[in-house]
């Protein structure tokens, strides 16, 4: 068989695609992707990928690779999270897909009338929303502190017999709180009402965190742990872990069906056919590093992070979020330096991207009590960091006096920005049609490019100075246009 186009034709131009991304190892990217620093570990995963590339993980009888494999990832989550014998899990394709079975199953064994409440803080993930929105429960999200702690007797207040099931986070990811996990737990256990404490980002580093109280399967009322692999257990993209406490409710997680004339259909997760790279990928990862091995990575990031937040508590006009846990933390302006020495952690934050830094910018969120939860950037830390802490920290210093004293772009700068007739426009058009959300998105600046503007300031200003709604339907088009067919 002849191919319409050549191999290394093909593979160039991936070569040229992937040259356009953010760089995903060296430590220049602090979210979304977690580089050990160790070449030799992603040869490995990229090998156990490839061994398992054609195999499909639908069905451990048939391939009976998977089934082996899943079961020795999960005995080491399970002894790393100090679970006994217990606490059963699944692998699944993400912290989303976790926590979303957490819900699903929580809501199969809610036996309430009417409809099922879940409670979190509302620093919970983002998934748990999903969750809440795809299983048909009431999401009844509480206040937190303006440096990002959830407080105990709040969240207990909520509680009631329409309750299915209270989340905690451990860490939270915008601020790195460590949420009151044992409080929660033994209150709601009291109650019957189960208790997940979401670690996707938390659950391979914090086991080896020096000096935290008890969060995991230590803890009575903890019910069942999300941890992802695919960040500080360093394994490629498409792997987590949800443990549950008891088989009978981790059974109730699988849905399964004979009533068709095809095989019988038995899945532990949302998905059906998946692809077994990953999970191959985290059970070669596994095994290399053992438990000593995560230890002296979790070691690096600890080192790194506090050489980062001592050097961000140090610079004038910055300050960090509260007492985070972990290897991640948020920075905002500090509201007691005099105007000229304030920074705005958005200005910040794109002016060390022009030094070859990439930080995660945050919106401010007023809360249900009018409080306010205040504009941050959020920084990442992992292994390989260690090795560039001296030009990251050049570089955060160097961009820190070049916006200090410049006042944040305010939400009503933005919409003063924009002609009346446009926003009068938006206002009266009700639900938007994809037509009318593009033409904002053009009149804006945001349309017709695959690339963000340099300054990111002014688009997270918009996102405060807009109604949720309208936001979240532009930047669902935003991002559906980019991967339609031209």
């Amino acid at each position: 068989m002849s191919f319409q186009k050549d191999p290394a034709e093909i593979l160039a131009r991936l070569d040229r695609l992937r040259a356009a991304d953010a760089p995903t190892h060296g430590g220049h990217v602090l979210s979304y992707v977690y580089d050990s620093g160790l070449a030799e570990l992603d040869e490995l995963a990229a090998r156990a990928i490839r061994v398992m590339q054609p195999v499909n993980g639908l069905d451990p009888t048939t391939f009976t690779s998977v089934a082996v494999m899943e079961r020795e990832v999960l005995g080491f989550a399970r002894e790393m999270l100090h679970g006994d014998d217990s606490v059963v899990g699944t692998v699944t394709t993400g912290g989303t897909e976790s926590c979303l079975l957490a819900v699903k199953t929580a809501r199969d064994l809610w036996s309430g009338e009417g409809r099922p409440r879940l409670v979190a803080p509302v620093t919970v993930h983002a998934a748990f929303q999903k969750a809440a929105h795809y299983f048909g429960l009431d999401l009844d999200l509480v206040d937190v502190g303006t440096d990002g702690r959830a407080h105990a007797e709040d969240l207990i207040a909520r509680f009631g017999p329409d309750v299915a099931l209270v989340v905690v986070s451990a860490p939270s990811y915008p601020h790195a709180a460590l949420d009151p996990v044992a409080a929660v737990a033994r209150a709601a256990a009291e109650l019957g009402i189960p208790c997940h404490v979401d670690a996707c980002i938390g659950g391979w580093v914090l086991p080896f965190w020096e000096g935290l109280p008890d969060w995991d399967f230590r803890v009575e009322g903890v019910t069942s742990i999300s941890a992802d692999v695919h960040k500080y257990g360093y394994a490629p993209k498409g792997a987590s872990v949800l443990l549950q406490r008891g088989r009978d409710r981790q059974r109730a997680q699988y849905f399964s069906t004979t009533r068709w004339p095809g095989y019988p259909v038995i899945n532990p997760t949302m998905l059906g056919s998946k692809s077994a790279g990953p999970l191959a990928a985290s059970w070669a990862i596994v095994q290399a590093l053992g438990m000593d091995g995560f230890a002296e990575l979790a070691a690096s990031c600890q080192r790194s992070t506090r050489h980062l937040v001592d050097l961000v508590n140090s610079i004038p006009g910055l300050t960090v979020v509260g007492d985070p846990v972990g290897p991640l933390f948020a920075v905002t302006g500090d509201a007691t330096a005099p105007a000229r020495e304030r920074i705005d952690p958005h200005h910040w934050a794109d002016r060390v991207r022009a030094h070859g830094w990439q930080l995660q910018l945050q919106p401010s969120l007023v809360q249900s009590d009018g409080s306010v939860l205040p504009t941050t950037t959020h920084l990442t830390i992992t292994p390989v960091t260690e090795s560039v802490l001296e030009p990251l920290s050049e570089a955060l210093v160097a961009a820190a006096a070049e916006v200090r004293g410049i006042p944040p772009v305010s939400p009503e700068q933005v919409l003063a920005s924009f002609p009346p007739e446009l926003l009068a426009g938006l206002a009266e058009a009700g639900p938007l049609d994809s037509e009318t959300a593009w033409a904002f998105l053009q009149q804006v600046g945001l349309g017709g490019s695959d690339e963000l503007p340099e300054s990111l300031a002014p688009l997270l200003a918009l996102v405060s100075a807009l109604p949720a709604p309208l936001v979240e339907r532009l930047l669902t088009e935003l991002l559906a246009r980019l991967v339609e067919p031209r």
